[in-house]
């Protein structure tokens, strides 16, 4: 078939299966053409299939030379319809690490569920004996929760009062854009509860404890989740909203870990990210508007880094062989570029500018575009998208 981007709001519900492996092939060639990494030898990535949890396994394979174990839980293809861009990266990942005599297992399934964490435990056990690292970078809206089996979905609002501000609302396929207000309801407590469930540090928690009693993890394990803060423009909605509450819970889950399970030798890190485009940040009000402004005042810097250039920094500077760019939270800080007094000068300044008319001149519209496509496999300069190509690719 013919595969072309069909898009439902910020999400495409179609994969280009070349597009996606010419992805993580340059993902690859990029971390090759740096100099080695230190660190990692068997590494578990909770959340591998795209973004930041993606960029981590291939740093930690390709620059550290490490074994991996994945977790998502993507959509197979079939002859009919195509299976999700993570499922694409995923296949395209493990034909990478095989043709370079890395061994990799991808589990795909629910990272919630405590069957998952047992088929992942038989995975270390088989092949690695132990692990040395975890990343935890799940980004999923839905949990069931694997003791109560209560279902919980997240909201992505403010809390204590509604806000009103801009958001950026985007035709992905044509470019067409303009900047609107947009007014959201402040969350009630339920939701401020769900959001927490599925967003918190539970399930790392829980991740970390199963691992412990099957006596998998190395002597020097550490494990890092992965969060976001932001700037003053997007607070509201994120650091002080329902997402800034789960992300206190992660905050608090880092230290019980480090508590519990640092005398074993096991260190646990949160690392701050800097903003790019992912799934989950395309559906966040506001934060679209603000990412555009973001990425051309940081382009026009040299600083701006996509997933794989932030990930293999974190992996170069702080993860080993010790953080030391640390804030008085304990938490890894990688937004230094992003939080720059200069730069974000000058998105104030461009954010109180900024209308559906002067939109393309303040803000990267076109790179924010080009960043969701890429998402999903679309938009490489490499393939040929009017031709004809299987949704079900040739595995091996």
């Amino acid at each position: 078939m013919i595969i072309k981007p069909r898009i439902r709001g910020f999400i495409c519900t179609t994969a280009h299966p070349i597009g996606c492996a010419k992805n993580v092939q340059d993902q690859v060639n990029y971390v090759r053409g740096r100099p080695q990494l230190t660190g990692s030898s068997n590494a578990l990535i909770v959340g591998c299939s795209a973004g930041y949890g993606l960029a981590s396994r291939i740093s930690a394979a390709f620059g550290c030379g490490a074994n991996t174990i994945g977790v998502s839980f993507e959509k197979d293809p079939t002859e009919r319809k195509t299976g999700s861009a993570g499922w694409y990266n995923n296949a395209a990942f493990d034909r990478l690490a095989s043709s370079a005599n890395l061994f990799s297992h991808t589990i795909n399934d629910d990272a919630f569920a405590d069957h998952t964490k047992t088929a992942v435990i038989e995975a270390i056990r088989n092949n690695l004996g132990s692990i040395d690292l975890l990343i935890y970078s799940l980004a999923a809206p839905i949990r069931t929760h694997p003791k109560s089996d209560e279902v919980f979905r997240s909201s992505i609002k403010p809390i204590g009062q509604s806000m009103s501000s801009r958001t950026l609302k985007l035709d992905v396929l044509t470019g067409n854009c303009e900047v609107s207000e947009i007014d959201i309801d402040a969350a009630t407590d339920e939701e401020i509860r769900a959001t927490t469930a599925v967003m918190g540090g539970e399930d790392w928690e829980y991740w970390i404890e199963a691992l412990s009693e099957a006596d998998v993890l190395a002597p020097n394990f550490r494990t890092v989740a992965y969060t976001y803060l932001g700037n003053e423009l997007t607070w509201p909605i994120y650091r002080g909203g329902t997402i800034g509450k789960a992300k206190e819970h992660l905050d608090e889950t880092c230290h019980k870990l480090n508590t519990r399970f640092g005398q074993s030798g096991c260190k646990a890190f949160i690392a701050v990210l800097k903003a790019v485009v992912t799934q989950a940040s395309t559906a966040i009000p506001v934060v679209p508007l603000y990412f555009s402004i973001l990425f051309q005042e940081m382009k026009s810097e040299g600083t701006h880094e996509d997933c794989i250039d932030h990930i293999h920094r974190l992996f170069q500077e702080q993860l080993y062989p010790e953080p030391s760019r640390v804030d008085d939270s304990g938490r890894i800080r990688m937004d230094n570029f992003e939080l720059d007094e200069a730069v974000q000068a000058r998105v104030a300044k461009s954010w109180e500018r900024i209308n559906s008319e002067n939109v393309h001149e303040l803000a990267d519209v076109s790179g924010f575009q080009a960043d969701f496509l890429r998402l999903f496999g679309f938009g490489h300069p490499e393939v040929n998208y009017d031709a004809e190509v299987s949704p079900v690719p040739l595995q091996g």
